[in-house]
C-alpha cells in the first residue's frame, strides 16, 4: 500500500492526448501535463481511507498497539496524498450517484454518473425457481456476508453462499445444516445457481454492486441492504414494479424480517420485471454514454484550449 502512490507517478503518458483512468484507490493520480486531458472513471475514493478507516483497522486487528500506530499513519499519509491528486483529474466519472456524492464530500468535485456494464445476455429468466436462496460475494468483512450466513442459520432456510475470501473459515464454523458455503464456482455455475434460485441475499454498503443487477438479469429478486448502489439498481417493494425487498440494518434481524416479509408477498416479484430492470445496465447502454461523454469532454477541452 505504501508504494502505490509512488508506483502509479512512474507512469510514462507524455505521448497522449487523453487518458481514461477507471480508479478505486491511486490510478486517479497519474502524473500529466495542462495539454492532456485526464478523464477519471471513479469507481470509489479510497474507502479504508475514508469512510471505512475504523473498520479497516477493526477488522484487520489494527485497532490498538505499535501496527496499529503504524497504520494509522500509513492511512494518514494516503488521505492527504488522496486529497492532493484529486485536482490531477480534469473530469469525474463516478459510477452510481451514491459514489457521485463520495467524490463530491472527500474531493470537493461534481462528477456525472455512467452506471457500469453488465453482461445481462449471459443469463436466462425463464427457468424454474428452486426453494433455496443464494449469495455471491468475495468473503471479505465489508460485504457482511457472517449476517447472512448468522440469519439463514437461525431460520433453518437453505441458502447457498457462492465466493472465497479470508473470512471463509469464519462463515463455515457459523454455519448451520441449511446453509452451503461452496467456495469459488465457475461463470457457468453461479448462472445456473442465479437462474434457480428463489432470491439473491446481498448485505453489504456497496458502490456500485454488478451482482445484484446479474441477479435479476436472471430473474431472480433481490433481499439487500437498503444503503448504496443497490437503491438505484434495484426496485424496492411495494412498487408495482418490484425487483427486491430492502433491509434497514446489518444485521440478522433485519435480513430475517426482510426474507420473512419477502416470503409472504413471494408473488409480488416477476421474473420479467427483474430482468427488464436489469436490461437497463447493459453493455451496449454504457459504452455509448461512455463515448459520448468523452467526446463531449474532449470537445470542451479542447475549445478552452483554443481560448487561451
Amino acid at each position: 500500500m505504501p508504494e502505490m502512490p509512488i508506483a502509479v507517478e512512474q507512469l510514462d503518458l507524455r505521448s497522449y492526448d487523453l487518458m481514461l483512468s477507471s480508479s478505486h484507490a491511486v490510478a486517479k493520480g497519474v502524473l500529466t501535463r495542462f495539454d492532456q486531458l485526464h478523464v477519471s472513471y471513479t469507481h470509489t475514493p479510497v474507502r479504508y481511507a475514508w469512510d471505512l478507516y475504523l473498520d479497516y483497522l477493526s477488522d484487520n486487528g489494527l485497532d490498538r498497539g505499535p501496527k496499529s500506530l503504524l497504520a494509522r499513519l500509513l492511512l494518514h499519509y494516503l488521505r492527504l496524498w488522496d486529497f492532493s491528486v484529486a485536482n490531477r483529474v480534469d473530469s469525474y466519472v463516478a459510477n452510481s450517484y451514491y459514489v457521485a456524492r463520495r467524490i463530491r464530500k472527500l474531493y470537493r468535485r461534481s462528477a456525472r454518473v455512467i452506471y457500469p456494464p453488465v453482461d445481462v445476455a449471459n443469463y436466462r429468466h425463464t427457468a424454474p425457481r428452486e426453494e433455496f436462496f443464494v449469495a455471491a460475494s468475495r468473503l471479505v468483512p465489508y460485504k457482511r456476508v457472517d449476517l447472512i450466513v448468522e440469519a439463514f442459520t437461525r431460520m433453518g432456510k437453505p441458502l447457498v453462499v457462492i465466493g472465497d475470501g479470508p473470512d471463509r473459515k469464519k462463515l463455515e464454523q457459523m454455519a448451520g445444516p441449511s446453509v452451503k458455503l461452496l467456495g469459488y464456482c465457475s461463470d457457468e455455475e453461479v448462472v445456473g445457481y442465479l437462474e434457480r434460485a428463489r432470491g439473491f441475499v446481498f448485505a453489504a454498503d456497496e458502490d456500485f454492486g454488478i451482482a445484484p443487477v446479474e441477479a435479476q438479469a436472471a430473474g431472480c429478486p433481490v433481499i439487500a441492504y437498503g444503503k448504496g448502489g443497490t437503491l438505484e439498481t434495484v426496485v424496492g417493494w411495494p412498487d408495482s414494479s418490484a425487483t427486491g425487498m430492502f433491509f434497514d440494518a446489518q444485521t440478522p434481524e433485519a435480513l430475517k424480517e426482510a426474507v420473512e416479509l419477502f416470503e409472504s408477498h413471494a408473488a409480488d416479484f416477476d421474473p420479467v420485471a427483474c430482468r427488464q430492470n436489469a436490461e437497463y445496465f447493459g453493455r451496449e447502454r454504457f459504452q455509448r454514454e461512455f463515448h459520448a461523454t468523452v467526446e463531449e469532454l474532449w470537445d470542451e477541452f479542447q475549445r478552452g484550449a483554443e481560448l487561451e
